[in-house]
């Protein structure tokens, strides 16, 4: 699947300069390292008519729930900036959205190609951790200036070509301190899947280092398989360890289904989980999935000026709406390539990789909240922790910055 967006009209209001306000395949990897690197659109003084974007998302598989709600924030950025003339009289920005079929090596081949293409200014890679360790060192080895969302996994921001949007979750999974001390709990089971990077991060060392940090016993931590469709038995292992509260690690859908499943053992209590419960991926829990609280880097209902303007603007373009994490997130590594072009006024590789430094080393503001900065070529972000009431996500409170 793929196609170019860039150049419709708008459906916001008003321009917001800076966004807001104003599974590891060595083999593959290796491919990026043949060859000279391509050199892209010629660098030198001003950007040229069109300026052109690859995106690569995951948009059919386990993970296209994000990569769907991604494409509506790469979409929305592309059109408020071609509305506004950010770039420049006359300068449109094209992005050719790909979508990656939760294919490792079709991300990775998707991504050699557009560095084999002289058009292609920039790529903003895969937000499954998998594909983009395969990306990487692709975007290092040739050349090619690239911005991820989530993808929270080591090797995906490897030098000076690679930016993600934020940092990893396992980075701010901590947010939950001030709601498991509030519990008074002393003890946790969890049930996680490590196939998927982040959650193995997650799983294995974030929530285990919470959990020391509070005093916290973990007396059980039950490994999933991809294959996984039926929880009973993790869960009945986990519930056996008699923990005062459990965590579900899973990936999108599959919360859902160890959620109604843990109920069904008997648990009715709250529930640890991930940022990939969201995006109404426990609806079809319905009641069953009412609990599950989980830290996010980005909240509809968060009390920043920014974040507020931004949900503004995304509802207005959906129909009323509310943005989730993905959208956010791309749509501020959209503006944060947009920033980059303007500064560097050259759509060439090596000029926008400079110019992404620069903008890097400034306070940014943008959908996912106000004067975040960069550490390491990631933005880092407090953390918003939410809970799933059975219809909704809502904010139980931010972290303190």
């Amino acid at each position: 699947m793929e196609r170019w967006v860039g150049g419709r009209v708008v459906r916001t209001r008003r321009c917001w300069v800076g966004g807001v306000a104003a599974m590891s395949v060595v083999a593959l990897a290796g491919c990026g390292s043949a060859g000279p690197a391509a050199s892209g659109p010629q660098g030198g003084d001003g950007l040229p008519d069109t300026v052109r974007l690859m995106v690569s998302a995951p948009l059919t598989g386990p993970a296209a729930f994000a990569g769907t709600e991604a494409e509506k924030g790469y979409e929305l950025a592309v059109e408020e900036i071609n509305e506004s003339g950010f770039l420049g009289e006359g300068v449109t920005l094209e992005i050719d959205v790909k979508d990656t079929q939760a294919s490792v090596q079709k991300a990775a081949s998707d991504f050699t190609a557009a560095v084999s293409d002289p058009e292609v200014s920039a790529v903003l890679g895969s937000l499954s951790s998998g594909e983009a360790v395969a990306q990487s060192p692709i975007a290092e080895n040739q050349k090619m200036p690239t911005v991820y969302i989530q993808a929270g996994s080591p090797g995906v921001v490897l030098g000076d070509y690679t930016y993600r949007f934020p940092t990893p979750m396992s980075e701010y999974y901590d947010v939950l301190s001030t709601y498991v001390e509030e519990e008074g709990w002393d003890s946790v089971g969890v049930v996680y899947a490590p196939w998927i990077p982040t959650l193995k991060d997650v799983g294995e060392v974030a929530l285990p280092a919470m959990a020391e940090e509070l005093g916290m016993e973990v007396t059980a931590s039950v490994a999933t398989q991809q294959t996984t469709q039926d929880f009973s038995a993790p869960i009945e292992q986990v519930l056996a360890s008699d923990p005062d509260v459990v965590s579900i690690l899973q990936i999108g859908p599959a919360n859902a289904t160890a959620m109604q499943q843990l109920r069904q053992a008997g648990y009715d209590g709250p529930v640890l989980g991930n940022s990939s419960a969201g995006a109404g991926t426990l609806a079809p829990a319905g009641a069953a999935g009412a609990g599950m609280v989980w830290p996010v880097d980005f909240a509809p209902g968060a009390d920043d000026p920014a974040v507020q303007e931004f949900v503004e603007l995304y509802r207005e373009a959906n129909d009323g709406e509310d943005p989730y994490p993905y959208a956010a997130e791309a749509y501020d590594a959209v503006w944060f390539v947009a920033r980059a072009l303007k500064e560097a006024d050259s759509a060439g590789r090596e000029e926008l990789k400079d110019a992404m430094a620069t903008i890097a080393a400034e306070p940014w503001t943008g959908a996912l909240g106000t004067d975040h900065t960069f550490e390491d070529n990631s933005l880092v972000v407090g953390g918003v922790a939410v809970e799933w009431d059975g219809s909704q996500e809502n904010v139980l409170y931010s972290a303190e910055r």
